[in-house]
């Protein structure tokens, strides 16, 4: 099962970016074929219509293939005043444009399309980033999503992390783990 893992984040010591390298491994150690993505690699500039009339980034065109050849996403996600980042909105936004004129992207909801996505969080808060998740989740399903039902955020991370960037606590793995389970079931029986 191919599948996408990409933190709402590019800051260099962003905790997401941890978490989204935890939750690619336990991917990848459950036999998925597991794309780690970086947002920063692709720096799309702030969603404008005007900007798009003048044509759309190359940049969102790699990316929407990118995103659309993967059943299966995990998305770890800062939380930033009880919701989700600008930057992951962005990304969001651009994704779901159509292209005039493309025959491959004319529906914008084409990179969404079946998609099973589960959603973490981390935070140095004891809530772990809870309640971004609850407003992240109807925005994907508004995009065509299916969204995991389980799904975890990480309390207190900046301690949540040994050296080599591993979850310490073997109940939060086991959280991540189920999570990420739970997605390559459900994306497998659907594209069955």
């Amino acid at each position: 099962m191919k599948t996408l893992v990409f933190a709402g984040s590019t800051r260099q010591q962003s905790f997401n970016r941890r978490l989204a390298a935890v939750a690619a491994q336990a991917a990848r150690d459950l036999g998925a074929d597991v794309t780690l993505l970086e947002l920063a690699d692709f720096e799309l500039p702030l969603y404008n219509g005007d900007l798009e009339a003048q044509g759309t980034p190359d940049k969102v065109r790699e990316l929407k293939a990118i995103v659309h050849a993967h059943p299966a996403w995990i998305i770890c996600s800062p939380e930033y005043n009880a919701s989700y980042t600008g930057l992951l909105k962005n990304t969001l936004d651009w994704l779901s444009r159509p292209i005039a004129g493309d025959a491959d992207w004319a529906v914008g909801t084409k990179p969404f399309n079946n998609k099973v996505v589960g959603l973490l969080a981390a935070s140095n808060g004891a809530l772990g980033g809870v309640r971004g998740l609850g407003q992240l989740a109807p925005l994907m399903r508004q995009l065509q999503c299916w969204v995991a039902p389980k799904q975890f955020a990480l309390g207190q991370a900046a301690t949540a992390f040994d050296d080599k960037g591993l979850l310490r606590d073997a109940t939060q793995q086991a959280s991540v783990v189920g999570v990420v389970e739970q997605v390559l079931h459900t994306a497998r029986k659907l594209n069955a």
